[in-house]
């Protein structure tokens, strides 16, 4: 049997297209990923060191968007109401508002969610140091039954008939087969990525310029870096924190802290240090989110340190023998203090909700 030429024609643009279809889903699912390279100041490396990376982690610019995306997605717990930016929120520098965060069944916390701003350099997490590495550190909210409240047999399914995170995945790690690892690793590439060095007090402190400053910030500079408020023993380096854990001597009786993890007499009431990076914005404070203002931790570090506290770190007696600092002087502490608020974090799109970017 004879094809005319016009029927020829068309099987020949079906085949064609065919082909094209073809291509067109293999270069759709093709796995090369985009190493992430991180936006930081040149003072970061001038006076502190690169983030670590861990080896089996890099950072690529699809696991960072997939991380992105489930950071933000309620997906993850147990009802899908509530995701990791429920209580880490971008207008607060990644904390939480309120003293403690309520969980999808309505339980509430017992631990003020801390900032995560930075966190690429923190060997420990969490206030008690459970956990060694953002990787490990995500498993625990999610699976927490006084927070997200889920677990991986019901969140994986979910994501594995996604319509959309299977494809995310395999351009984040060269597969569709969804596994509770690569969650984690997609979450920490995102948490990673969230970096805060644009602040007032950079442009002053790395940048030199001294017009950024009022006279009562100087003044708050001054008591901070010297023994009138010894702030810079803990809170140090380029991170404003030195990632060690300490008894700051909030309580005669304290909580066990950094013991319930090592289970060691020493450790008891020491806390992970904070970042005081964006201070201004994480209100409320310590580990129990007790104080509501910073003109409150002042006060405290200058007249309420116990200096009878088990375990008491070493700069804490420094405060405790101290005569009474002037009113004038905690004011200036407080507005230094501000200083380091970094307005781009909290502006920054590549950190927002992309759901609600989406939607716009």
């Amino acid at each position: 049997m004879k094809l005319s030429k016009t029927w020829l024609a068309v099987i020949g643009l079906a085949g064609l297209s065919i082909i094209l279809s073809a291509a067109q889903k293999e270069k759709a699912i093709t796995y090369k990923p985009t190493p992430y390279k991180l936006s930081l100041p040149e003072f970061v490396y001038d006076y502190f060191e690169p983030m670590p990376m861990p080896a089996n982690n890099p950072m690529t610019q699809e696991g960072v968007a997939l991380g992105r995306y489930l950071f933000y997605d309620g997906i993850l717990s147990e009802n899908r109401t509530m995701s990791c930016g429920g209580c880490h929120r971008q207008a607060n520098a990644f904390s939480d508002p309120r003293q403690f965060s309520f969980g999808v069944r309505g339980d509430l916390g017992i631990k003020q969610s801390m900032s995560l701003v930075n966190l690429g350099w923190s060997h420990f997490l969490f206030w008690d140091g459970r956990a060694k590495s953002l990787e490990a550190q995500g498993h625990d909210p999610i699976t927490n039954p006084i927070e997200m409240a889920s677990n991986w047999k019901l969140i994986l399914p979910r994501l594995q008939t996604h319509a959309d995170y299977p494809k995310m995945f395999y351009k984040a790690f060269g597969t569709t087969k969804i596994d509770s690892s690569l969650v984690l690793k997609a979450l920490s590439q995102f948490q990673r990525s969230i970096v805060s060095f644009n602040s007032r007090f950079d442009a002053y402190f790395f940048g030199g310029d001294a017009s950024v400053f009022t006279k009562e910030e100087e003044r708050g500079m001054d008591l901070f870096f010297s023994e009138g408020a010894s702030c810079n023993h803990c809170h140090s380096d380029v991170l404003l924190t030195d990632n060690f854990f300490r008894n700051n001597g909030l309580d005669l009786k304290p909580d066990s802290g950094m013991a319930k993890n090592t289970l060691l007499a020493k450790d008891i009431g020491k806390m992970r240090v904070p970042t005081l990076r964006n201070i201004a914005l994480t209100a409320p404070y310590m580990h129990d989110g007790r104080f509501k203002t910073l003109e409150e931790v002042v006060n405290f570090y200058f007249d309420k340190v116990n200096a009878q506290s088990p375990n008491l770190d070493e700069h804490m007696t420094m405060l405790t023998n101290r005569v009474y600092v002037p009113e004038s002087d905690r004011k200036a502490l407080v507005a230094f203090l501000k200083t380091f608020t970094d307005s781009t974090l909290i502006q920054n799109k590549a950190y927002s909700d992309p759901f609600a970017f989406d939607a716009d």
